[in-house]
């Protein structure tokens, strides 16, 4: 089965789930009401995040560097913002820990370390073996 298809099927039951379990622990409106805080509370730290990312993107332009790590960090931002949108509280957790710098970093580096390790197999593969022979003809004297 497609993953895509999974997670389209699995996260919302999930959050379901967890809208039950959650709302008959602690009442319908502090579920509707912690729902929309952690909303508004993700959102405005990403906007803090988002600027702070901004800030050091301009610092290594000006030494000169290319901000690699801070447009995928702000695109992990970006995406983080969006799951803190999505009412839940999965993807409220998820979005959080993409937040936080130190669970982010966490991340980014653990997906650059298997980037980092499929580029290295491909260019080890990258080449073709072969023999070659230099082959004089009269037709091809220059004029």
């Amino acid at each position: 089965m497609n993953s895509v298809l999974l997670l389209i099927i699995l996260i919302p039951a999930i959050e379901i789930f967890l809208f039950i379990k959650i709302g008959s622990q602690i009442g319908a409106i502090t579920t509707i009401l912690l729902i929309f805080t952690t909303a508004i509370v993700g959102i405005c730290y990403a906007k803090y995040e988002g600027l702070n990312t901004i800030k050091s993107g301009f610092q290594q332009i000006s030494k000169n560097k290319t901000p690699t790590y801070e447009m995928i960090s702000g695109a992990a931002i970006a995406f983080a913002a969006l799951l803190l949108i999505i009412p839940g509280f999965a993807t409220d957790i998820i979005g959080f820990l993409i937040i936080f710098p130190i669970s982010r970093n966490f991340f980014l580096e653990k997906f650059f370390y298997k980037f980092k390790k499929e580029e290295k197999d491909t260019i080890k593969n990258n080449f073709i073996d072969g023999e070659f022979e230099d082959i004089e003809d009269d037709n091809d004297k220059k004029i």
